[in-house]
């Protein structure tokens, strides 16, 4: 019973390190009041009371494996800006390692703003550059993840489109993580979903997979075969299917065969799903790192998953609590 294991898996993974390599960003969240609406133009007045600043795209799946106990390594890209400065110190208050982040001038940090009053959402403004980065800073990322080899035996690849993940980056991380026997976990976007070739889990979302493809699934039947199309595409070891509240789909690729096993949601009351999918990998890599299965590793995510979407906002998992849910389910 996992039950049994999870702490032995928690702590075994807790003398391990997982590398991030991905977009990371900055979510600023202003909160405040409207009472009144301006005299110059017939807008509302917003008056902020605080603005609270947490971690978003690569910079949460790496807070996400540090409230699990396990200490990540974050590889990404920032501008030089106020906003970098501010993600930078929100990781250092957290006691993560800055020192994979790498600040360039013709890029600003991206940044998600909400505008939020009486718990309503009125506004969201992105600061952000999607282009791809320059050969240089690619050569300094790569140089980066070979210098610390032999840190890590896992790889998180966390893909939002912005520009960080490049085809050829992705090709080189790849094969350099298959010479070294290093596990590669992919969170993939549209840009580059056919690019993470030969990897050993590939975990996107059914609204992912369908744009890829361009197509819808009909029903179940039909689903699994646009699986079976990209593990053929892709030759992933394992596709890890996240279908919100109808749970995981695992489909394993076994000498060209198929094996398939369901994963029910976890969740009691959904509040916001926000996250959630950071939830699933960092938690798969973490139990992955202290020795489980994979079919243990999503299922100890599932649940993980379960426990955040409970709460409002993106809130990571945290050690204790998902201890305490795996015991309580008796599983």
């Amino acid at each position: 019973m996992i039950k049994n294991k999870i702490e032995k898996i928690l702590a075994v993974a807790g003398g391990q390190r997982i590398c991030i390599i991905g977009d990371v960003m900055l979510d600023k969240y202003m909160v405040g009041d409207v009472t009144r609406i301006s005299p110059e133009a017939p807008v509302q007045v917003f008056d902020i009371r605080e603005t609270v600043l947490k971690l978003g795209g690569a910079a949460n799946v790496s807070l996400n494996i540090k409230t699990l106990g396990v200490e990540p390594f974050l590889i990404g890209v920032i501008g030089n800006d106020l906003e970098g400065e501010m993600l930078k110190r929100v990781m250092s208050e957290q006691h993560q390692d800055i020192s994979g982040l790498i600040a360039v001038n013709d890029r600003s940090t991206t940044c998600k703003t909400r505008v939020i009053a009486s718990s309503h959402h009125l506004l969201r403004i992105d600061s952000e550059s999607k282009s791809e980065i320059s050969k240089d800073t690619e050569d300094r990322i790569f140089n980066n993840i070979k210098s610390n080899s032999g840190k890590y035996n896992i790889i998180v690849l966390q893909d939002y489109n912005k520009g960080v993940l490049t085809k050829s980056l992705i090709r080189k991380i790849i094969k350099f993580a298959n010479d070294n026997n290093i596990k590669v976990l992919v969170d993939p976007k549209f840009e580059n979903f056919f690019e993470y070739k030969n990897v050993f889990v590939f975990k996107p979302n059914r609204k992912e997979l369908e744009d890829a493809f361009g197509r819808k699934a009909k029903n179940d039947e039909d689903l699994l075969s646009i699986c079976g199309e990209l593990i053929r595409k892709i030759k992933c070891d394992n596709l890890i299917l996240t279908l919100g509240e109808k749970g995981i789909k695992m489909i394993k690729n076994q000498n060209s065969s198929l094996k398939i096993s369901s994963f029910n949601t976890r969740a009691r009351n959904v509040a916001d799903v926000s996250g959630a999918g950071d939830t699933v990998i960092s938690t798969m890599a973490v139990c992955i790192a202290g020795g489980s299965s994979l079919d243990e590793a999503i299922e100890i995510s599932n649940i993980a998953a379960g426990i955040v979407v409970e709460e409002v906002g993106i809130v990571p998992i945290e050690k204790k609590s998902l201890l305490s849910q795996v015991k309580a389910l008796n599983i």
